[in-house]
C-alpha cells in the first residue's frame, strides 16, 4: 500500500500560515515578475481563475472581488515543504518526496488502522505548520494519487466517500463495487500520467472515466498508445509497476533561465545575468555530484511586443574538460553570449542550460595543454562557496562579473508583492506583541 500526501493550495496556504487575514480571501500567487497565476485558493478558484491566467487578465477582480496576489517567495515555500516533509515522513518506513507539496509514503508492513494512523498524521501537520493537507492511499502509486483526487473532491461526487470531510481516502477499505462508482464518477483526465493530448484521445475513443480506462486491456493500450500509459492502466488494475524512488534520480538536463523584469538593451547587464544563471545552475549540478560537457545559452526579446524588433538565438559552447565549477561554466556562457550578442534589441528573457551530463566520478582522461591544467583546488573551492552560500543566504559570495548583489539590477525579476521570509531570513521572522 502507498500513501500520497498533498499539501492543498500549496503556495497558498504556505502564505495563509503567516496571513491569517488571508484566510476566506481570494488568493493568487504569481509567477516569475509577476506574469500568470501559479497556485489559487479555492475561493479564486470559484471566481473562474485559472491556472496560468496573465496577471493582467484578472487583475480587475482586486476591485471587484476583493482578490489579493503575492509574488512567489520560493526561499519559503521550500521550506515549509521539508518541515511538511519532515512530519509526513511519519506515516510509514520510506518516502519519495515527488514535488514541493507531495510525498509517497510505503505503508508496507504498517501494523494496525491506516487511515486512523493517516488522519492524525493529518491533523499534525495542520497543527505544528498549519498546512492543510490530502492523504490518498491505494495499492498502487497511480490508484494512491486517484484517492487524493477523490478525497479533496469527494462531496462534489455523488455517493460521497465518508472519511472525505477528513479528506482521507483509502481505497484499500472499499469493496469492489465502491471503487466502481468512484471511478465510474470521475474524469479520466484526472488520472495521475494522463495529459491534455492522451485525455483527447481516449475520450474521442469513447474513454471517458477512470473505470473505462481501468477496463482496457493493457497490451492494446501499449500498442495503440504506450507502455507508459500501459503502465498506468495495470497501476488503476491493482498491479504494482512503479516502485518508491528513495533518492531523485539525477538530472539529463539543468536549466536556469529568467524573464528580466525591464527590458535589456546592454551586454554588460547581460552578462551579470549569464554569470548568474551559469552559476545557480552550476550549483545543483554540484548537488547531484554531476559534471557537464556543453554549456547552452540563449537570449531572446519578448514575443508580445509587437513594435519591439525581434530576435531570438542560442548556442553551445563545449567545455574542454567536463567539470561542475563555476567559473568554468559561466566562462563558456560567457562566450557563447558573446557570439550571440545583437545591439540594439530590447531583450526579455536570457537562460543558461548545462548538458552531456554525467557522474563526476567518472574521469575523461587526455594530454594536458600548456593553458589547461587542472586546478586541484577547484572542488574544495566550490564546496567552501555553497557552504558560504547556504550558510549566510544565496548570492553571499559570487563570481565578480554577476555584479554586486545588493544594487538595483535591470534584469532582475519583479517581485512587488513578494512577502518577507517568515523563516528563511531573519529581517522576515514575524513579531508578536503581547
Amino acid at each position: 500500500m502507498y500513501a500520497l500526501v498533498d499539501g492543498n493550495n500549496f503556495y497558498v496556504s504556505c502564505e495563509r500560515v503567516f496571513r491569517p487575514s488571508l484566510n476566506g480571501r481570494p488568493v493568487v500567487v504569481l509567477s516569475n515578475n509577476d506574469g500568470c497565476a501559479i497556485a489559487r485558493s479555492n475561493e479564486a478558484k470559484a471566481l473562474g481563475i485559472k491556472m496560468g491566467a496573465p496577471w493582467f487578465q484578472i487583475r480587475h477582480f482586486e476591485e471587484s472581488a476583493g482578490l489579493v496576489a503575492l509574488s512567489a517567495n520560493f526561499a519559503l515555500y521550500g521550506d515549509m515543504s521539508d518541515r511538511m516533509m519532515s512530519l509526513a515522513a511519519g506515516l510509514g518506513h520510506h518516502q519519495e518526496v515527488y514535488s514541493i507539496d507531495e510525498s509517497f509514503i510505503d505503508l508496507t508492513d504498517i501494523k494496525g488502522d491506516i487511515t486512523e494512523r493517516s488522519r492524525r498524521i493529518r491533523h499534525r501537520i495542520l497543527k505544528w505548520i498549519g498546512i492543510a493537507c490530502g492523504i490518498g492511499i491505494g495499492p498502487t502509486k497511480t490508484l494512491a494519487k486517484l484517492a487524493n483526487h477523490i478525497a479533496k473532491t469527494a462531496e462534489r461526487k455523488p455517493g460521497s466517500y465518508p472519511d472525505h470531510h477528513a479528506q482521507v481516502c483509502n481505497l484499500g477499505n472499499l469493496a469492489p463495487m465502491e471503487l466502481d462508482a468512484l471511478m465510474l464518477a470521475t474524469q479520466v483526465g484526472e488520472v495521475w500520467g494522463v495529459g491534455r493530448r492522451i485525455g483527447a484521445q481516449l475520450k474521442e475513443a469513447g474513454i471517458h472515466t477512470v473505470l473505462d480506462l481501468a477496463r482496457l486491456d493493457p497490451v492494446m493500450v501499449k500498442r495503440r498508445w504506450s507502455v507508459v500509459l500501459e503502465r498506468t492502466v495495470r497501476e488503476l488494475q491493482g498491479t504494482d509497476c512503479m516502485v518508491l524512488e528513495h533518492e531523485p534520480p539525477a538530472k539529463q538536463e539543468i536549466a536556469c533561465t529568467r524573464s528580466f523584469g525591464h527590458a535589456v538593451l546592454e551586454l554588460s547587464a547581460l552578462q551579470e545575468a549569464v554569470t548568474e544563471f551559469a552559476s545557480r545552475a552550476a550549483q545543483k549540478l554540484r548537488l547531484q555530484n554531476g559534471h557537464a560537457g556543453q554549456v547552452l545559452t540563449f537570449i531572446r526579446t519578448s514575443p508580445f511586443r509587437a513594435q519591439d524588433l525581434q530576435y531570438s538565438r542560442s548556442t553551445v559552447v563545449p567545455l574542454r574538460r567536463p567539470t561542475h565549477d563555476s567559473r568554468d561554466i559561466s566562462q563558456a556562457a560567457l562566450l557563447g553570449l558573446q557570439a550571440i550578442f545583437r545591439p540594439g534589441y530590447r531583450y526579455a528573457k536570457a537562460g543558461v542550460m548545462l548538458l552531456d551530463l554525467r557522474p563526476a566520478d567518472l574521469i575523461q582522461q587526455e594530454l594536458a595543454l600548456e593553458d589547461d591544467v587542472a586546478d586541484p583546488g577547484a572542488s574544495r573551492l566550490m564546496q567552501a562557496l555553497d557552504a558560504v552560500n547556504q550558510r549566510f543566504g544565496r548570492n553571499t559570495v559570487t563570481l565578480a562579473s554577476a555584479g554586486l548583489a545588493g544594487e538595483q539590477r535591470q534584469w532582475c525579476m519583479k517581485q512587488e508583492r513578494r512577502t518577507p521570509g517568515y523563516t528563511t531570513e531573519w529581517d522576515g521572522l514575524a513579531l508578536v506583541r503581547a
